[in-house]
């Protein structure tokens, strides 16, 4: 091995260990687990973290004594940004543009599968009964996308394109956006969401979207509304969701508080994502029909992993040709959670 030579330690996952051929023609490469960081983190350059939920890099920290650059196979940085990386030098990327638009696409087939009264179809499919009823249309409809980020972006395209109309939700407000026409600001939430058909999450986990969607929010969202989460379930109040969708399932309406609850009902809920995963069996949310649930897949279309596989191969290379993380994509701001631009 050539002194020049990288040294990369690839933490693996559980469900899915990785191998990088092309990666191992040019560095060093140790294959690690979550227990063992500590062991073969020291001397390394580079640290893929292919386990992206794993708080492994926090407790073997003092060990990074060569760290130059962290890359997370997943676009949300939150579960690896703890103070002593955000102080360092040490460059974080992430991947971006790998679920931007399954993400978008699993968007519209939630708000589709809501407007076409699916999950009603299926229980009634599974009792064999014939039941006709009306359904809704989505076109002119409106979707406020909260996260104004590549996949946030990537959703308001796809859902202009069927014909509905989207706003967006950021940091700052802001008018004549490219992608969402009227931006508004996140601290405004709930004084902008009373016309508001869907409301799409697609915000990095940060402590200005911690608990973003609560109970008063939740109060000015119209009873016809639906809510559609594919960032993190830390972005919701979990206790005033259920209390809202209870609620609505009983007829409660904006203000109506006619079910003892103190958050007006809502129509539904897409959850792709939980504070807790995966969902406890007793969790309340598996018993409310006007909730769809899935296991943390939105962005899992068929072929993520390999497209995973390149992103981070791809800045490897940049990282070696520039030797140093000068010319590295995707680059995350460390302070702010996300990558800018």
């Amino acid at each position: 091995m050539s002194p020049a030579q990288p040294t990369v330690v690839v933490l693996e996952s559980d469900d899915a260990p990785r191998r990088f051929p092309r990666v191992e023609a040019a560095a060093d490469v140790r294959y690690t687990t979550a227990a063992n960081l500590g062991r073969d983190l020291p001397g390394a350059d580079v640290l893929l973290m292919w386990d992206f939920f794993s708080g492994a890099l926090h407790d073997a920290w003092p060990h990074a004594d060569a760290l130059r650059w962290v890359h997370i196979a997943a676009a949300g940085v939150d579960t690896l940004l703890f103070d002593e990386l955000v102080a360092s030098d040490v460059a974080v990327t992430n991947s971006r543009g790998v679920f931007d638009r399954p993400i978008a696409e699993f968007v519209l087939g939630s708000i589709l599968a809501f407007a076409k009264d699916l999950p009603r179809s299926l229980r009634l499919q599974s009792q064999s009964r014939w039941q006709h009823r009306e359904t809704e249309r989505i076109e002119g409809t409106h979707a406020m996308v909260v996260g104004t980020g590549a996949i946030g972006r990537e959703i308001a395209r796809l859902l202009r394109a069927v014909g509905m109309r989207v706003t967006g939700v950021g940091r700052t407000a802001r008018d004549r956006d490219d992608d969402f026409g009227i931006v508004h600001a996140s601290a405004d939430l709930a004084s902008v969401v009373g016309d508001v058909d869907h409301l799409v999450l697609a915000a990095p986990l940060t402590d200005q979207t911690r608990g973003l969607v609560d109970a008063e929010v939740l109060r000015a969202l119209p009873p016809r509304a639906r809510l559609i989460n594919i960032a993190r379930g830390e972005l919701v109040v979990t206790d005033d969701l259920v209390g809202a969708l209870k609620d609505g399932m009983q007829g409660g309406g904006a203000g109506s508080g006619d079910h003892g609850g103190d958050t007006p009902g809502i129509a539904g809920a897409a959850l792709d994502v939980f504070e807790t995963e995966p969902l406890p069996a007793d969790h309340p949310l598996w018993s409310i029909d006007t909730a769809i649930l899935t296991a943390h897949m939105s962005g899992d279309a068929a072929g993520w992993r390999d497209r995973l596989d390149e992103i981070f191969v791809d800045n490897f290379e940049r990282y070696v040709r520039a030797s140093g993380p000068g010319e590295l994509q995707n680059i995350v701001d460390k302070h702010r959670g996300y990558v800018r631009g």
